[in-house]
């Protein structure tokens, strides 16, 4: 065993080596497992723990029927520092400033930097409108009625317990409700576990999104140090909970938007155990969870909920379809109350696209589409971050995303990323500003990029472009100060 612990390790570091020294480049293909066994003598079993170890350090990838590839090696430019964030509770007041950003995004012309959505190509419409279409013929009826106590279609509640196989489950069936889209199912756990005034926990950056539900529920927001790495502090939320003041942790523990972070298992299993344990519910958005970069889907804090303190929330709109608006919760103890907020607020989904979905789950084609979407996220994400690392300042920090499809760029601390907004958009360039992901108005200096397209000539422009407004405001600045 010992022996042939060594020979794995030791084609590894072979390789290794032969990647660092530039013999073999992104997108090299290696020799084949059955080419590397027979040159080196080898079985192949030992092949392929020497290739999976190379996997898991991130220096290639394996492509379904093509082989093992050199992976892209990340730009060098530093991510941003975790910050420190104000002790109290705030009011949240976004929503107006959002809308304009969005809004102006959306218009034609303005490079898509802005709104995180996918590419079109990258979406298997097709599939989904044959589905549609044979749905329909198979089940004439779904569209005669109607019913707001029987909301979830068996079949696809079926198939999300069976995908939960894969997150550290399996779920429960009868603790999940279906939903019109992820936010509807945040804004349902929201007003499941909260009443107007209380104070929820937040990352911080958090996504927009989660501010302008608390803003529109009348919640206060507790923001509490995020690393781009590993994810929100749970040492700082350890002290944010303990004069029992926060209600709810609002969370994305896996490819966090914006940062990308996601958070190691072990934190999060000391988070379920400790907000359990304090009465603390935690509403826990994974619709990024299975657009990881990594070999191995992450687990949801779910996974580690003992106690039926975690409402998981999830979505297909960034893997399918934005248009499908359909998404989830597992709400454990919270169920009756959920369901409840369900009945009086929408009533049932959509019974047609809750058919479509549960076929195409059961198919197999949405693991199948899940493998080749990642890649190009990935290779979407990388794209961007080494034309930003071209184009802004020296001094820009930039993340490094495990999982998801948006990049967070820190830029000099003198540049104003709200007042380079306007500027952007005259110039057909758009980007969410900094501050709209906090509650207290930090990360001024701060903005999000979307990388849900193909990196085109047009995209490497556009970060050009944008490159050069943030170099003018830097001029601009310096001149101020002399």
């Amino acid at each position: 065993m010992a022996a042939e612990l060594l020979r794995y390790e030791k084609l590894a570091g072979d390789l290794e080596g032969m990647i660092a020294g530039g013999m073999l480049r992104h997108g090299d293909r290696l020799p084949s497992v059955r080419r590397l066994a027979q040159e080196r003598r080898l079985s192949v079993s030992t092949v392929v723990q020497a290739l999976r170890q190379l996997e898991d350090r991130g220096l290639v990838e394996a492509r379904p029927q093509s082989g093992y590839f050199v992976r892209r090696a990340p730009a060098a430019r530093a991510e941003p520092a975790q910050r420190s964030t104000p002790d109290a509770a705030v009011q949240v007041d976004v929503t107006q400033r959002l809308v304009r950003v969005l809004q102006a995004g959306m218009k034609p012309g303005v490079a898509p930097l802005a709104a995180a959505l996918p590419a079109p190509a990258l979406l298997p419409v097709a599939a989904l409108h044959r589905l549609y279409a044979g749905v329909a013929r198979r089940h004439p009826k779904l569209l005669e009625g109607g019913s707001h106590i029987n909301m979830d279609e068996p079949a696809l509640v079926r198939q999300l317990v069976r995908r939960s196989l894969a997150w550290g489950g399996p779920l429960a069936g009868d603790e999940i409700v279906i939903t019109n889209s992820c936010t509807e199912a945040l804004g349902l756990c929201l007003r499941a576990v909260t009443q107007p005034g209380d104070t929820v926990a937040v990352e911080s950056p958090a996504y927009y999104l989660m501010l302008q539900l608390l803003e529109t529920l009348g919640l206060r927001a507790l923001e509490i140090p995020t690393d781009p790495r590993t994810g929100v502090s749970v040492e700082a939320l350890d002290l944010a909970t303990r004069d029992g003041r926060v209600a709810a942790c609002l969370l994305v523990p896996n490819a966090s938007n914006p940062l990308g972070s996601v958070m190691p298992d072990e934190k999060k299993r000391l988070l379920a155990a400790l907000t359990a344990a304090r009465g603390v519910a935690v509403i826990e958005d994974d619709i990024y969870g299975d657009l990881h970069f990594g070999s191995q889907r992450p687990w949801p804090i779910k996974a580690f909920d003992t106690a039926g303190n975690v409402l998981l929330c999830s979505s297909f709109s960034k893997s399918l379809s934005p248009s499908l608006r359909i998404g989830f919760v597992a709400a454990g103890r919270y169920r009756p109350a959920l369901a409840l907020q369900k009945t009086i607020t929408s009533g049932g989904t959509n019974p047609v696209t809750q058919h479509v979905l549960a076929e195409y789950l059961e198919s197999g084609a949405y693991e199948r589409h899940l493998r080749s979407l990642r890649r190009a996220y990935e290779r979407q994400v990388e794209g961007m971050r080494e034309a930003a690392t071209r184009h802004f300042p020296a001094e820009t920090c930039i993340t490094q995303p495990q999982g998801g499809y948006v990049l967070w760029v820190e830029l000099p601390e003198d540049i104003d990323t709200t007042a380079l907004h306007g500027r952007a958009v005259a110039q057909g360039l758009a980007f969410v500003p900094g501050e709209l992901f906090s509650a207290s108005g930090m990360y001024r200096n701060c903005l999000r990029l979307n990388c849900g397209n193909p990196h085109t000539p047009e995209i490497e422009d556009a970060v050009r472009r944008l490159g050069q407004l943030i170099g003018q405001s830097e001029s601009r600045n310096a001149l101020s100060r002399q």
